[in-house]
């Protein structure tokens, strides 16, 4: 006899054994569950946003009213490889760069 079997019975002892395999069983069936929840939940909508704003920069062209994340909105009069230029009003023309265009406006929006 163990002298610790009189603190801890040996029966008490092999059912939190048992116990503990079925936990790390159920973990292994879940983390798959948490994976394909993120990419669901997550991943999958962030890279479709990105892939529409990718092709609302392609789409840019000389004339389009626009808004960018920084709240101003102009028309682009001139397009380089990584800056727009924007008309915000009447000769004042801002040059911003290409991924801060959040949106481009409605024709007509905008009245200078």
């Amino acid at each position: 006899m163990n002298p610790l079997d009189l603190l801890i019975s040996p029966a008490y002892a092999q059912a939190a054994g048992a116990g503990a395999q079925g936990s790390s069983m159920s973990m292994l069936f879940m983390m798959p569950i948490f994976v394909l929840l993120m990419y669901f939940m997550v991943i999958r909508p962030q890279m479709k946003r990105a892939k529409e704003h990718k092709a609302l920069l392609e789409k840019l062209a000389n004339g389009d009213e626009i808004l960018t994340s920084g709240g101003l909105a102009g028309t682009v009069t001139q397009i380089d490889e990584n800056f727009i230029s924007m008309e915000v009003s009447p000769g004042v023309n801002v040059r911003v760069q290409r991924a801060a265009i959040s949106s481009v406006l409605p024709k007509g929006s905008l009245k200078h």
